[in-house]
């Protein structure tokens, strides 16, 4: 873990109107967030904004984006993007340099998963939807962070935050581009950190590996899900406090199980 010229402040919980003893490092913060339109990024944005942050708020859906300004208030900054497109993105780095020359964070949540079959689907809805696919969850992140590094030196804390999934450690068979993706996502984001070691220590780099969340992507999937509001908690929770890398909820029990045997995550994740 490192050290932040903002420490993190003694808390009750995430969002209290109680006293705080020191200042959280998202007090005062510009923090670019993807998909803030709905489950753990709208949950998220709620979050930020009661730490104290002003949230440049990214997502395809402008009406969506209208609605959470409305409900937050005027630190929420709406951004509307469609990030599977090259062009999109190039806009929205220029429009937020262009509104807050500076940021302090970069949070990316934004991510789709399709089930597919490349044994038995059709083959040109498949290479569609997995080039979406790779544009959003893998091609993005690293595009948002390339040009919005530059402009967070000389911040005080800055950070950057990548949502992989336990489907990065252990692929799900219905799911093979979007295990993909958060694999490769995960690798970057380690390699990102080595860089950040050597020659921006002031950076933080976190990696947070999500459980299964019940939001409108995993509806209809798998049992036991966790709230976006607790995820968005401990997402919340590993930016003040400059974690590294963050397992949430039963995602933690995943490099036990791969002690014990490899096989046991496979076969529970497949």
């Amino acid at each position: 873990m490192r050290s932040s010229k903002l420490s993190p402040h003694t808390r009750t919980g995430i969002g209290s109107s109680k006293m705080r003893t020191e200042r959280s490092r998202l007090d005062g913060a510009t923090v670019v967030l993807t998909g803030v339109s709905r489950g753990i990024g709208r949950a998220l944005c709620k979050l930020l904004i009661a730490e104290g942050a002003t949230v440049a708020a990214v997502a395809r859906d402008a009406t969506a984006l209208a609605g959470l300004r409305d409900a937050l208030g005027d630190r929420v900054v709406p951004f509307a993007c469609d990030l599977s497109k090259v062009a999109a993105r190039d806009e929205l780095i220029d429009a937020v340099t262009g509104r807050f020359g500076s940021i302090d964070g970069l949070i990316n949540n934004a991510a789709v998963q399709t089930e597919m079959s490349f044994t038995s689907g059709n083959v040109g809805d498949i290479a569609q939807k997995s080039a979406q696919e790779i544009e959003i969850n893998l091609t993005a992140p690293v595009h948002l962070v390339s040009r919005f590094l530059p402009i967070m030196s000389g911040r005080a804390a800055p950070f950057i935050v990548n949502l992989t999934s336990g489907l990065a450690i252990a692929p799900k068979e219905a799911a093979p581009v979007y295990s993909g993706t958060k694999a490769g996502l995960r690798s970057f984001t380690k390699a990102l950190r080595y860089q950040a070691q050597s020659s921006c220590p002031e950076l933080c780099v976190t990696e947070v590996i999500m459980a299964l969340v019940d939001t409108d992507m995993t509806r209809g999937r798998g049992r036991g899900k966790i709230s976006a509001e607790r995820a968005a908690a401990e997402i919340v929770e590993a930016i003040v406090a400059g974690k590294h890398e963050v397992w949430v909820a039963k995602a933690k029990m995943l490099p036990i199980l791969a002690r014990v045997s490899p096989g046991i995550p496979e076969r529970l994740l497949r």
